[in-house]
C-alpha cells in the first residue's frame, strides 16, 4: 500500500496547527489586558498627584526607556480604565522621585519582555507560513483531490487522468443494432487474446481503431465490449481531459498513459472525444503553436513508439472525422476506421429488447412498433425511450410497461415535450388545430406513395398543438422522387385544410412550410430531381468547424440560374398545395368526419382512422 497520500495529508495538517497557534497566540496576548488608553506626560502626572491610580506598572522595553500603566480609575460608565504613557530612560528618575511620594500607589516593576527563539521565528515567518498554506491547499484541489495525494497533488499534473478498469461486465452481449462493426472488431479480439496466432506469418496488427459515427450510437459502449471480451486492462478518458491551463501537461499526461498501458498490457487504450486534441494543426489564426497541438503531436510519437505486437491496441471515437488532422489518420496510427452508424429498423428493436431485459413488459408492448416509429433513433434516444416509459408507468402505479406508456415515452420525445393536458386552447383554436392535423392525415391516406398513418392527435406537446404520425411499412435508406412528390402534398395538407375550411390561415404550419421548402430545395440543388436544371449540384453548404453551425457556402451560379432555382423550388410546393387541395375539396365529408373526431377523442390511431374513412365513398381527385 501506498502511504505517501497519508504522509502529504500529515503533513498538511501539521502546518495549519502551527498556523492555528501563531493566530491563538496573538489573541491570547491581546486578550490578556484590557487595552489601556494614551495620554501625554503632563495629563499623566496630573492623574498621579490627584491620587487617581491604585497601581502602575513599569514595563522596560528594548528601545530604552519604560511603557508606564497606571491603574484602576472608574470612567464616564463606572467601569475601571487604564492609561499609560512612554516615559524615556533621562525623565524616569524625577518620575520615580514622584511615584515614592505617593505611598498609597502601588508600583510592580517589569523586566524588558523576552520572546522565546521558537515564538520569534514563528512571528517573523508567519506571512510566509500562510502563504505556503494557501498555496498548498489550492493545488491540491487542482491537483486531483484524493487521488492526487493531498501534497503530491502538486506534483501530480502531468499523471494521466485515465480510469482503468479489469474484469468488464459488458460484452458483446450487451451491444445490438451495429453487428457490422461488431465483426469488424472481433480481429482485435483475437488478437489481443492470441496475438502470435497473427505474428507468425510476419504479419503486423492495426495499432489504432477509429470508430465514427453520430452522438448515442454506442461507440463507447463498443470499445467497452471489445476489452470485456479480450479480458484484458481498459483505460478510458475524453480528449478533453488531456489539456490544462499548464503548457506541456498534455504531452506529459499522453505518455504517463502510454507507460502505465504498457505495464498492464494487453490493454486498450480507449480515447472519446479524440477531436478535442487531434483537429487538424495551423487552424489557429495567426498559426500560434497551441498546447492543443502539442499533445497532438505528442500522442502520434507515442503511437509510432511502441510495437504493435505488445498487446496495446488504441480506440478511439468521434462524431466528427473530417476535422482529424491527416497524420493521425494515416496506416500506423488510426489504420482501421470503423463506422458505428445509426441503426436500421431491425436494430432499433434488437436494442429496445437489450434495454428491456431488466423492465417488466406487458404482454401488449410492441417493440416492433415501437422501432418502425422511430427512424432516425440512436442506441441512446431508445434507451430514453423505454426509460421514460418506465417512469410513465410508475407514476400509474402499475406493475408493468405497457404499450400505452412506450407510446406515450415515443411521442414525448420526437415532439418535444409532456402532454400540455393542462393548457387550455379555446374551442376556436381547438377547431382549427384538429382540421389542420385532419388535413394532413386525409392527404395522407389519398395520395399514393405515403406511409400508414399510425397516430393523430391534437393534445398539446411542447411546441406543438397537435400531431399526425406515419409508421413506414420498411425502412428507407434513400427516397425516390415519386415518394417526395407525395410527401409534399402531406406536409401542405394541414395549411390546405385552414383555408378550405376557414377561408383563412394561421401560424401553425410553420414547421410545415419550413419542412417542406428545405425538401423542395434539396430536390432542387442537391439531388438534381429538377427537369430544368437537370443532375446537377448547386451550392455546397457545408458544416462550419466551430460549434457545427450551420453555414452557406460560395455560390458558385449565375445570378440567372439562382433565379431559376427559386422558380423550380416553388413550381414544386406549388404543385404540391394544388394536389393537397384537390384531395380535401373532393372528400370534404372525410374532412369533416376526422375533424370531429378528433374535436370528440383529441387522439384516434390508425385504425380509428380507416375505420372513419371507410364509412363514406372515396372520391379520388385527379
Amino acid at each position: 500500500m501506498n502511504d505517501q497520500p497519508k504522509k502529504s495529508g500529515l503533513l498538511s495538517y501539521i502546518l495549519f496547527i502551527l498556523f492555528a497557534l501563531i493566530i491563538w497566540n496573538a489573541f491570547v496576548q491581546q486578550s490578556q489586558t484590557d487595552s489601556p488608553i494614551s495620554i501625554d506626560y503632563n495629563e499623566f502626572l496630573r492623574m498621579v498627584e490627584s491620587d487617581k491610580f491604585q497601581s502602575i506598572v513599569i514595563q522596560s522595553t528594548e528601545k530604552g526607556g519604560s511603557e508606564i500603566t497606571g491603574c484602576c480609575v472608574k470612567d464616564k460608565d463606572g467601569k475601571d480604565a487604564s492609561y499609560n504613557v512612554f516615559v524615556n530612560n533621562a525623565a524616569l528618575p524625577a518620575f520615580m522621585d514622584i511615584l515614592r511620594a505617593k505611598p498609597k500607589i502601588k508600583i510592580f516593576p517589569r523586566p524588558i519582555r523576552e520572546t522565546s527563539w521558537l515564538m520569534s521565528i514563528l512571528i517573523n515567518w508567519a506571512p510566509m507560513l500562510l502563504f505556503i498554506f494557501i498555496w498548498i491547499f489550492f493545488m491540491r484541489k487542482m491537483g486531483g483531490g484524493v487521488s492526487a495525494g493531498g501534497i503530491g497533488g502538486i506534483m501530480n499534473f502531468g499523471k494521466s487522468k485515465a480510469k482503468m478498469s479489469v474484469g468488464h461486465q459488458v460484452t458483446f452481449a450487451d451491444v445490438a443494432g451495429v453487428d457490422e462493426s461488431k465483426e469488424e472488431l472481433v480481429e482485435m479480439i483475437n488478437f489481443l487474446k492470441d496475438p502470435k496466432k497473427f505474428t507468425r506469418l510476419g504479419g503486423r496488427m492495426p495499432k489504432g481503431v477509429l470508430l465514427i459515427g453520430p452522438p448515442g450510437t454506442g461507440k463507447t459502449l463498443l470499445a467497452r465490449a471489445v476489452a470485456g471480451e479480450a479480458g484484458v486492462a481498459f483505460f478510458s478518458l475524453s480528449g478533453s481531459e488531456f489539456v490544462e491551463m499548464f503548457v506541456g501537461v498534455g504531452a506529459s499526461r499522453v505518455r504517463d498513459l502510454f507507460e502505465n498501458a504498457k505495464k498492464n498490457a494487453p490493454s486498450i487504450i480507449f480515447i472519446d472525444e479524440i477531436d478535442a486534441i487531434g483537429g487538424k494543426r495551423g487552424m489557429i489564426i495567426g498559426g500560434g503553436h497551441t498546447e492543443q497541438e502539442q499533445t497532438l503531436n505528442q500522442l502520434m510519437v507515442e503511437m509510432d513508439g511502441f510495437d504493435p505486437n505488445v498487446g496495446i491496441i488504441i480506440m478511439a471515437a468521434t462524431n466528427r472525422p473530417e476535422t482529424l488532422d491527416f497524420a493521425l489518420l494515416r496506416p500506423g496510427r488510426f489504420d482501421r476506421h470503423v463506422v458505428v452508424p445509426r441503426p436500421d429498423v431491425k436494430g432499433r428493436e434488437e436494442i429496445l429488447k437489450v434495454h428491456a431485459r431488466k423492465k417488466p413488459l406487458a404482454e401488449n408492448a410492441n417493440l416492433t412498433a415501437i422501432a418502425k416509429g422511430t427512424p432516425g433513433f440512436v442506441g441512446a434516444d431508445l434507451e430514453n425511450l423505454l426509460n421514460e416509459a418506465a417512469l410513465k408507468a410508475a407514476q400509474k402505479e402499475q406493475e408493468t410497461i405497457t404499450n400505452s406508456d412506450l407510446e406515450e415515452a415515443k411521442d414525448k420525445i420526437i415532439m418535444g415535450g409532456a402532454e400540455r393536458k393542462s393548457m387550455v386552447m379555446s374551442p376556436a383554436v381547438k377547431k382549427v388545430t384538429a382540421y389542420h392535423e385532419a388535413g394532413h392525415t386525409l392527404v395522407a391516406k389519398f395520395v399514393p406513395g405515403n406511409d400508414p398513418v399510425h397516430k393523430v392527435t391534437i393534445i398539446p406537446r411542447g411546441m406543438s398543438l397537435g400531431l399526425t404520425g406515419t409508421l413506414p411499412e420498411e425502412e428507407r435508406h434513400n427516397y425516390t422522387k415519386s415518394y417526395l412528390e407525395a410527401l409534399l402534398p402531406m406536409m401542405m395538407g394541414g395549411r390546405c385544410a385552414e383555408e378550405l375550411v376557414f377561408k383563412d390561415i394561421s401560424t401553425g404550419a410553420r414547421n410545415d412550410i419550413e419542412r417542406a421548402t428545405e425538401l423542395a430545395s434539396n430536390m432542387v440543388k442537391k439531388w438534381g430531381m429538377s427537369e430544368k436544371l437537370g443532375p446537377l449540384n448547386y451550392g455546397k453548404d457545408r458544416e462550419h468547424e466551430y460549434l457545427g453551425f450551420q453555414i452557406q457556402g460560395a455560390q458558385d451560379y449565375s445570378e440567372k440560374t439562382a433565379q431559376t432555382i427559386d422558380e423550380e423550388k416553388k413550381q414544386i410546393i406549388d404543385k404540391a398545395y394544388r394536389k393537397a387541395t384537390d384531395v380535401l375539396a373532393a372528400n370534404r365529408n372525410i374532412l369533416e368526419a376526422l375533424a370531429s373526431a378528433l374535436l370528440e377523442k383529441e387522439t384516434l390511431t390508425g385504425e380509428e382512422v380507416n375505420n372513419i374513412v371507410k364509412q363514406f365513398k372515396i372520391s379520388q381527385a385527379n
